[in-house]
């Protein structure tokens, strides 16, 4: 199995900014699309942004584009989730997740194949 372990989250301010990290166990890490999510209580799992396997193409929910960066370090197994600019409706707990399988990427909540435990982001006003 794939295993995840979120870091970085935390309380920050409007306005301030986290690096969230997600690192992945197992040698085929570089294989795997990745990505963010994030969930806030009683809502939807909702789509942050992701990065191809190759790591060469990036995607991000409308909501968090300009202001949010992913990225992946393939040497350290590790996705990182820069986040700028925060606003009290960031505030969710985040998931890292890998796609379905090796050379594939997420395009969507039901391509995704496992799933870390979260990290959360509590942003105040």
């Amino acid at each position: 199995q794939v295993q995840l372990v979120e870091s970085g989250g935390g309380l920050v301010q409007a306005g301030g900014s986290l690096r969230l990290s997600c690192a992945a166990s197992g040698r085929t890490f570089s294989t795997y699309g990745m990505g963010w999510f994030r969930q806030a209580p009683g809502q939807d799992r909702e789509f942050v942004a992701t990065i191809s396997w190759r790591g060469g193409r990036t995607n991000y929910g409308d909501s968090v584009k300009g202001r949010f960066s992913i990225s992946r370090d393939n040497a350290k197994n590790t996705i990182f989730l820069q986040m700028g600019s925060l606003k009290p409706e960031d505030t969710a707990v985040y998931y890292c997740a890998t796609a379905r399988g090796p050379f594939s990427d997420i395009t969507n909540y039901v391509s995704v194949g496992y799933w870390g435990q979260g990290t959360q982001v509590t942003v105040s006003s």
